[in-house]
C-alpha cells in the first residue's frame, strides 16, 4: 500500500467538513477527482474508508484509522516545513559557541540572553568541552562561533574583532607589589600565580609575558571562578592576571588593586570566528553586533 501525504489530508478534509463537495473545495479539487482519489485509496487499502449513504459522510473503522494517522503525521510535517523555511529565511538554525576565553561565560551570558529573545528559533548551546579543540572543531561543523584571542590563519575560517582588553596584574591592597606603578616580569619570581584552569599558551600572563621573559612563579595555583579567584587575591593568598573588564564585571570589595603589566601596558583583542560559508546567516551577524554593544557597557563599568 503507498500512501501519500495527500491521501492523509483528503481524509482528514473529508472528516472535518462532513463531506466530498466542502472537503473538495477546502483541497481546491474537483469532486470529481476527489472521489477517484478516495476510490484509489481503498483499492490500495483492500478496505472501505468510509460508511456510504450516510450524510455526514462518516469514516469507517479502517478510516479512522487512517485519520488518527494523518493527524498525527499532518502536523508534524508541517511544523517540518515551517523549520525549513525559518532555515531558508535565515530565522532559523544552530548557534553552537565554544570558548577559548575562560573567564567568557560571564560576560557572554547577558549576549546570548539578548540574542534569544530575539531569535527564538535558533538553537542556541554553548560547548565547553571543546574549548581547547575549539577551532578544529569549528570547521568539523560541530560548533559554529569561537571566541578566541588567537586568530589563526586558517582556511574557510573569519575572525571578526569583538573588542580590545588589557590583562591587568591583580594583588592584595597590603601586598608588597601593590606599592609598584607597574608590574614587569621579573615581579613575578617566587609568587604564588593564581589562574584559570587552561594550558599556559592560552593565559595572557604566560604568553605575552612571562615565557618570553622566561621567569617562572614560585606556585601557579589553578582556580575555576573567576569570584574565587579575587577572594583568593584579596585574602593575600597570591597574585593574578585576569582582563580588566573582568575585573571591574564582578568587583566585590576593595581590597585587592590592580596594576598594568610592563610601562607600555599589554592590549589584546577578542574575535569571533566563524566559517566563512555562513558569513551570510543573518543571525550570526547579529550575535556579533550584540557581543559588540556588551562588550562597549563592560568597559563603561
Amino acid at each position: 500500500m503507498h500512501i501519500e501525504f495527500r491521501h492523509l489530508r483528503t481524509i482528514k478534509a473529508i472528516h472535518d467538513t462532513g463531506g466530498l463537495s466542502k472537503a473538495a473545495d477546502v483541497l481546491g479539487i474537483t469532486q470529481s477527482a476527489l472521489s477517484h482519489q478516495i476510490k484509489g485509496i481503498e483499492d490500495q487499502a483492500g478496505v472501505e474508508l468510509f460508511v456510504r449513504r450516510t450524510k455526514p459522510l462518516r469514516l469507517s473503522a479502517a478510516g479512522m484509522k487512517l485519520l488518527a494517522a494523518a493527524e498525527t503525521i499532518l502536523p508534524q510535517v508541517a511544523a517540518l516545513e515551517a523549520e525549513f523555511d525559518g532555515l531558508i529565511a535565515g530565522k532559523a538554525g544552530r548557534l553552537h559557541i565554544a570558548i577559548e576565553c575562560h573567564a567568557c561565560f560571564e560576560w557572554l551570558m547577558p549576549v546570548l540572553e539578548s540574542f534569544r529573545k530575539a531569535w527564538p528559533e535558533v538553537d542556541v548551546d554553548i560547548r565547553p568541552g571543546l574549548a581547547f579543540d575549539a577551532l578544529p572543531a569549528l570547521r568539523r561543523e560541530e560548533v559554529d562561533l569561537v571566541v578566541s584571542s588567537d586568530p589563526e590563519t586558517l582556511e574557510g575560517v573569519e575572525f571578526t574583532p569583538i573588542f580590545d582588553y588589557e590583562p591587568v596584574f591583580v594583588a592584595a591592597a597590603e601586598h608588597p607589589l601593590a606599592q609598584k606603578d607597574v608590574i614587569e616580569a621579573e615581579d613575578f619570581r617566587g609568587q604564588t600565580l593564581i589562574t584559570y584552569p587552561v594550558d599556559r599558551h592560552r593565559l595572557d600572563v604566560f604568553s605575552e609575558l612571562l615565557t618570553p621573559a622566561k621567569v617562572e612563579p614560585a606556585v601557579v595555583r589553578q582556580v575555576e571562578l573567576t569570584a574565587m579567584i579575587l577572594l583568593l587575591v584579596a585574602s593575600n593568598r597570591g597574585v593574578a592576571v585576569l582582563p580588566d573588564w573582568v575585573v571591574r564585571q564582578v568587583r566585590y570589595n576593595s581590597d585587592y588593586v590592580t596594576r598594568p603589566l610592563t610601562a607600555g601596558g599589554i592590549t589584546k583583542r577578542l574575535y569571533a570566528a566563524t566559517r566563512t560559508a555562513d558569513a551570510g546567516l543573518p543571525y550570526l551577524s547579529h550575535v556579533v553586533r550584540l557581543a559588540r554593544q556588551e562588550a562597549v557597557k563592560l568597559q563603561r563599568a
